[in-house]
């Protein structure tokens, strides 16, 4: 099997997360949230799937990172964007359309960033900056969990807002993430386990209508704010995601 057909497999699963992010902008359209945040939930499933098929057949390439960034844009960019636009901000005018317009704005210089950052493909450490997937699955969550009755209830349609402005600004920041969604530096087996806790994650938000999610990526957006303050504070050093120790106040 040569180089080019083995990338096919990992490009295939890398177009089926940009499916994904069409189909839940799709149902967005309709207003039929539920399906759109699920939608985004199984994007972020194959944007974990396609790392680990390219790093199995040692397909990895700048190709594959660029193609990748534009799924991600599509999927964690446009499509919880418009999720919450439709679900709640449309009622601003045009304040609703600038504000959701901030989580696919500042993802994609994220994601510009973030390309022009790597240079081994194969070995990549900790995210600077909050990962587009994790704001993207804490919107979507945050949908699927308490949109109810034609709106957001309270009091969560209370932190909409500065939930948006907090992670658009967390990913635009070089506050250090660990390496979630990808498992980067995992073995095979830990990253099988990471796609099957994703695939439970799918389950789960089914089963609990998405509320235990929605908290555990809040609680991974703050977490990382908090780390930095604390590291910022009491000026410990901590990892940057290579093995190297830095402090926080190196990181900004």
């Amino acid at each position: 099997m040569n180089k080019f057909s083995k990338a096919f497999f990992a490009n295939t699963v890398t177009s089926l997360n940009i499916f994904c992010g069409f189909m839940s902008i799709l149902y967005s359209s309709q207003n039929n949230f539920k399906l759109a945040a699920i939608f985004i939930l199984i994007a972020a499933i194959f944007d974990t799937l396609d790392g680990i098929v390219a790093r199995l057949l040692d397909t990895a390439s700048q190709f594959g990172v660029e193609l990748d960034s534009l799924s991600d844009v599509v999927s964690f960019g446009a499509a919880p964007a418009f999720l919450i636009y439709k679900a709640y901000l449309f009622q601003f005018g045009p304040w609703g359309i600038l504000l959701s317009s901030f989580l696919l704005v500042f993802g994609a210089l994220r994601l510009a960033r973030y390309n022009t950052l790597v240079e081994d493909l194969k070995t990549k450490g900790d995210f600077k900056g909050l990962p587009i997937p994790i704001q993207a699955l804490t919107i979507s969550m945050l949908v699927f969990t308490y949109y109810k009755d034609g709106k957001i209830i309270e009091p969560f349609n209370h932190i909409v807002i500065p939930l948006i402005i907090l992670m658009s600004i967390l990913m635009i920041t070089t506050i250090r993430y660990n390496a979630l969604p990808k498992l980067r530096n995992r073995n095979l087996k830990t990253k099988i386990v990471g796609v099957v806790t994703l695939i439970i994650a799918l389950i789960l938000a089914i089963i609990t209508n998405g509320e235990i999610l929605f908290f555990i990526f809040l609680g991974i957006v703050l977490f990382g704010l908090l780390r930095y303050f604390f590291f910022f504070i009491t000026g410990k050093p901590t990892s940057n995601g290579n093995g190297e120790l830095e402090t926080e106040e190196n990181n900004v």
